[in-house]
C-alpha cells in the first residue's frame, strides 16, 4: 500500500490538478461540462480545506467558463453559484483565490443577460443566500445534494424554492 492511499490530501490535489490540466485544452471543454461527474466533482473541490486544491479547482472552472456554450449548463450546476460565493466570502480565502472566484462568478451571473424575467426572482433568492453565507454566520455549512430527475430548469427552480423556504 502506497502513502498517497493512506494520506487522501495529494489525492485530492493530484485530481484536481488533472482536471485543471484537460480543461486547459479548449478541445476538451465542452465535454468535462457534458460529463456527469467532473462539474458535481469540482464544486465539491471549491470547499476543500486544502487552499491549493480550491484554486486548482477554480482554475480548472475558469477554462470551462471560457467557452461560452459551458456557461448555462454551470450555472444551472447545483450549487455552483452558492459555492463561488462561498469562496469569495471566506475570510481565509487568500486574495488571488478571491479574485479568481470573483470572475468566474460574473462570467457566470452575465451569461445570460437576455433573461431579465428571472432577474428579480434571481435577485431575491440571491439576498436570501447572502443572508445564509454572510460572514456572521460563523456556523454555516455548505451541503451539496445530487438529486436526480432535477433535468429541466422549472424543476430546479422548484427544488431550490423549496430549499430556500425553510
Amino acid at each position: 500500500m502506497n502513502s498517497s492511499t493512506m494520506n487522501e490530501e495529494p489525492d485530492a490535489l493530484s485530481v484536481v490538478n488533472q482536471l485543471r490540466d484537460l480543461a486547459a485544452d479548449p478541445l476538451n471543454r465542452r465535454a468535462i461540462v457534458q460529463d456527469q461527474g467532473c462539474l458535481p466533482g469540482l464544486i465539491l473541490f471549491m470547499d476543500h480545506p486544502n487552499p491549493p486544491v480550491v484554486h486548482s479547482a477554480l482554475l480548472a472552472l475558469r477554462y470551462l467558463a471560457e467557452c461560452r456554450a459551458n456557461r448555462e449548463k454551470m450555472k444551472g450546476e447545483l450549487g455552483m453559484m452558492l459555492s463561488l460565493q462561498n469562496v469569495i466570502q471566506k475570510t481565509t480565502t487568500p486574495g488571488e483565490t478571491k479574485l479568481l472566484a470573483s470572475e468566474i462568478y460574473d462570467i457566470l451571473q452575465s451569461s445570460n443577460t437576455e433573461d431579465t424575467g428571472n432577474m428579480n426572482e434571481m435577485n431575491s433568492r440571491r439576498r436570501k443566500a447572502q443572508f445564509f453565507l454572510g460572514a456572521t454566520n460563523k456556523r454555516a455549512k455548505t451541503v451539496v445534494l445530487h438529486i436526480d430527475g432535477l433535468d429541466d430548469s422549472s424543476r430546479r427552480n422548484l427544488c431550490e424554492e423549496a430549499l430556500f423556504e425553510n
